[in-house]
């Protein structure tokens, strides 16, 4: 499958640009003119990066790296004319990934996406205790258990994967079709149905009240997102 690029500019020729090169080498790319219409497009398309302009009208660059730090842990790349030092740094303290200074190569800026790609994709720095919450969920990877607010959690081994696989990925918004690939895979046994059920019993056995859950959220018309707060 290919991977997702979005790509918000106001400069329509420098779209048609990136586009070209980045469909050429396999990418299903999507474009915005604007800070707002990209943060619409994002919802809507979920993508795997996004390639962010600083200067734009309305809503700049850096509002919108702030607001996709907020719901989503997507690979930044901020391309833009600001090649100053202070603007470098500024545009990784927001919260992005990397920095392209304009005017750029196609090759460069396909180097970079690969580059932060497969950074995106290794899998995260295991750790013995997961905790989140303060405290009031623990997963303990190395006896395989499960504690929510000082109870321990009975959970199947697919309950078990599920949830380990979203906590390991915090924050990040997790369409059901990511789900369904992660954990079950090609099984004959399942379908894209079974996220939904298995999210639901979940939720009944770790949230204190499943109706209203803290830590395995509903991002309706998109998946899903597991808040450690």
């Amino acid at each position: 499958m290919a991977e997702k690029i979005l790509v918000i500019d106001d400069n329509e020729e420098l779209l048609r640009i990136i586009r070209k090169a980045l469909e050429h080498k396999g990418f299903e790319v999507y474009t915005a003119l604007s800070g707002k219409e990209g943060l619409k497009e994002f919802h809507h398309v979920v993508p795997d990066l996004v390639i962010l302009d600083i200067m734009m009208p309305g809503m700049s660059g850096w509002e919108v790296c702030r607001e996709l730090r907020r719901i989503s842990s997507v690979p930044i790349l901020m391309l833009t004319a600001l090649g100053e030092e202070e603007h470098k740094v500024r545009g990784l303290e927001e919260g992005a990934d990397d920095y392209l200074v304009k005017p750029f190569s196609t090759a460069e800026l396909v180097a970079r996406i690969n580059a932060l790609l497969r950074r995106a994709r290794m899998p995260p720095r295991p750790m013995d205790v997961l905790r989140f919450g303060g405290g009031d969920l623990i997963i303990n990877r190395t006896e395989g258990k499960v504690f929510a607010y000082g109870q321990e959690v009975e959970l199947s081994p697919i309950e078990y994967n599920l949830l380990l696989y979203m906590a390991e990925r915090a924050g990040r918004i997790l369409t059901p079709e990511k789900l369904f690939e992660a954990i079950w895979g090609f099984s004959a046994d399942a379908s894209i149905q079974s996220v939904k059920w298995y999210i639901w019993s979940l939720r009944r056995k770790i949230e204190s009240d499943p109706r209203n859950p803290r830590f395995i959220l509903t991002e309706r018309g998109r998946g899903y997102r597991f808040s450690p707060e």
